[in-house]
């Protein structure tokens, strides 16, 4: 199972945490990793990218974990608020066996 933990503080995303593997199918062949890898990179690319948000990222060797050194702006909540859409979507689908959103409040 795949678990994407998501910290906010005052309703901010400060922190986005995923780790672990769906096992939805064969290595290569599964799809749910694939959208949750495509989102979570991507998001991330484009935060560094096209944003002057401070992102402090880090590939784990399960998984991938960015934070904030301050709260996103407006064009990183628009990124983040999309990430967050696709991961319910995926978790909708297909279920919380693959995919575990977590979002907390600290």
């Amino acid at each position: 199972m795949i678990e994407a933990r998501i910290r906010k503080q005052d309703g901010s995303v400060r922190s986005v945490r995923v780790k672990g593997h769906a096992e939805f199918e064969d290595a290569g062949k599964d799809i749910v990793c694939a959208a949750v890898s495509m989102l979570v990179i991507n998001t991330a690319n484009a935060l560094e990218r096209l944003t002057d948000n401070a992102v402090f990222g880090e590939e784990l060797s399960d998984g991938l974990v960015f934070e904030f050194r301050e709260p996103p702006d407006e064009k990183g909540v628009l990124l983040l608020d999309t990430m967050l859409l696709g991961l319910a979507d995926v978790q909708e689908k297909y279920g919380k066996d693959y995919l575990k959103l977590i979002i907390e409040e600290v």
